[in-house]
């Protein structure tokens, strides 16, 4: 099993930023992928940012040029940096890691934190 603990989400203005972060721990060997993705009110769950093992990047159209995603893998640890937050950013964040094992993959999920985007 991987645990995941995420942090970082609140109550920002519009314009403003915010830094996510995501730990896992547990069984993390095979980990090949690690992402966030974002459900608001009312909504399906969406990806946001995605980066793979060997650096590759993956961004919603909506982020792009806004948020950024980035790994250290010493630590086991994603990070997403959001500037430029909009209202519609307004939404839980899940971070979400994908493990390899032989041919078979498993998900992640973590617990999810708020985040908000208001004047």
């Amino acid at each position: 099993q991987v645990q995941l603990v995420e942090s970082g989400g609140g109550l920002v203005q519009p314009g403003g930023s915010l830094r996510l972060s995501c730990a896992a721990s547990g069984s993390i060997s095979g980990i090949n992928a690690m992402g966030w993705y974002r459900q608001a009110p009312g909504k399906e769950r969406e990806l946001v940012a995605r980066i793979t093992s060997d650096g590759s990047l993956d961004y919603d159209d909506s982020v792009k040029g806004r948020f950024t995603i980035s790994r250290d893998n010493a630590k086991n640890t994603v990070y997403l940096q959001m500037d430029g937050l909009k209202p519609e950013d307004t939404a839980v964040y899940y971070c979400k890691v994908r493990r390899r094992i032989i041919s078979k993959y498993f998900d992640y999920w973590g617990q999810g934190t708020q985040v908000t985007v208001s004047s």
